[in-house]
């Protein structure tokens, strides 16, 4: 392997990455030490774990966190091994629970991480000691983070200038509707650059770009979003653009984003036929017709219709493969049955997922290949440039 600095001192500006940084186990290696587990991931939405003991199970590469709410009625999160010997803890995916007992000798850990059994342990032994190890953990407007590292990046900024936005579809009151994983035999790298352009929309997803414009150039959107502008405020939404990337990122914190964009005409919301496919969030009056984006760091992201929000989120399994996980959003008193159909829900983003899978793995067999040279960004893919610069520039931290 060249050494990663060189590969990054020579990387041609404004062009994809060299093939090492796809295919070498040592730069994964790396990625995982210095962005994989030192970056907030999504790891869900609050109203999955409400009552006291229920938890849920979050991997991300080599890493395994239980989170809880305690008995103190606080979200927390804790690696998933147990203190003696190293097993995992938790073996199923979710649930609730007054104990995790470890399956290999019984250790016994209590809702709140502390270890409350370990079976002929010498008579000095101190319990107090061996609890599980604390995972960072934050919520921000009703969505779960979680980052592998005790010196995460500060999420405060986020916090407060997402407000405004999260509070127009009142993330903080939205539960899940339904959830979706998809195994992908790529590189971690390929499906976030994939998510960061819609270069490809037109050619590889027809369902999508019926409804959307963000393929087409900025001059043939401009009716349709001024259009969309001139609705806002009578829906109940506000004109709000927010960039905060690269050189706009606040210091030693997470970088985040939001914006709006206009639909095509005749559509209100990211269904089959663009009709309302659950109750309008938060506070809103009517249908805009717009989607606002959501940026979280470097691999959450989110879609908010006026009547549901679907949350990605990019979690690397090794160099070789990863996993997109999806989340849709509707109101926290809509019920299933009655004020929304889950097959309806899910259809747009069940579809482009699928299809943003094969794209990928077409693209990683391509990116394998002796043949394979870095070409140059178009005008649709400077999202992927910049977060391919984010990339960059996280490896080479110290």
């Amino acid at each position: 392997m060249r050494n990663v600095d060189e590969l990054i001192a020579n990387q041609k500006p404004g062009c994809a990455l060299e093939q090492q940084f796809y295919t070498d186990p040592a730069i994964y290696d790396l990625e995982v030490e210095r962005i994989i587990n030192r970056n907030w991931i999504l790891a869900g939405h609050e109203s999955e774990l409400l009552e006291a003991g229920d938890f849920k199970v979050f991997r991300v590469a080599k890493e395994s966190a239980i989170i809880v709410r305690g008995s103190d009625g606080e979200l927390r999160a804790f690696a998933n091994v147990c203190r003696h010997r190293g097993s995992l803890v938790c073996l199923e995916e979710k649930g609730n629970t007054r104990k995790f007992t470890c399956p290999y000798h019984g250790w016994m850990y209590d809702i709140d991480g502390k270890l409350t059994a370990a079976r002929s342990m010498p008579p000095d032994f101190d319990k107090s000691e061996y609890g599980l190890n604390p995972v960072s953990l934050e919520i921000i407007h009703g969505l779960v983070f979680v980052c592998f590292s005790s010196d995460p990046p500060g999420v405060e900024s986020a916090r407060r200038e997402l407000a405004e936005p999260m509070a127009m579809f009142d993330f903080e009151n939205l539960k899940v509707a339904a959830y979706r994983d998809y195994d992908i035999p790529a590189n971690w790298k390929l499906a976030i650059e994939n998510y960061q352009e819609c270069y490809h929309c037109a050619t590889a997803h027809p369902e999508y770009a019926q409804m959307h414009t963000l393929m087409v150039f900025h001059k043939k959107r401009e009716p349709l979003q001024q259009h969309m502008l001139d609705r806002m405020e009578a829906c109940g939404l506000k004109n709000i653009e927010i960039l905060r990337y690269d050189e706009n990122a606040p210091e030693g914190e997470m970088g985040y984003l939001y914006s709006r964009t206009a639909l095509f005409e005749g559509y209100l919301t990211g269904s089959k036929e663009g009709k309302p496919v659950a109750p309008l969030l938060g506070g809103l009056k009517d249908y805009d017709g717009g989607a606002s984006d959501f940026g979280f760091g470097g691999f959450s992201f989110a879609l908010a219709y006026s009547d549901h929000v679907v949350a990605y989120v990019f979690t690397p399994v090794d160099h070789l493969n990863c996993r997109c996980e999806v989340y849709w959003l509707v109101r926290a008193d809509a019920e299933e049955g009655r004020d929304y159909d889950v097959d309806e829900l899910v259809w747009l983003w069940d579809v482009t997922t699928d299809a943003d899978k094969t794209i990928i793995v077409n693209n990683w067999k391509g990116v394998q290949s002796k043949y394979y040279r870095p070409g140059p960004f178009s005008g649709h893919e400077s999202l992927e440039q910049s977060w391919i610069e984010w990339v960059l520039r996280e490896l080479q931290r110290p």
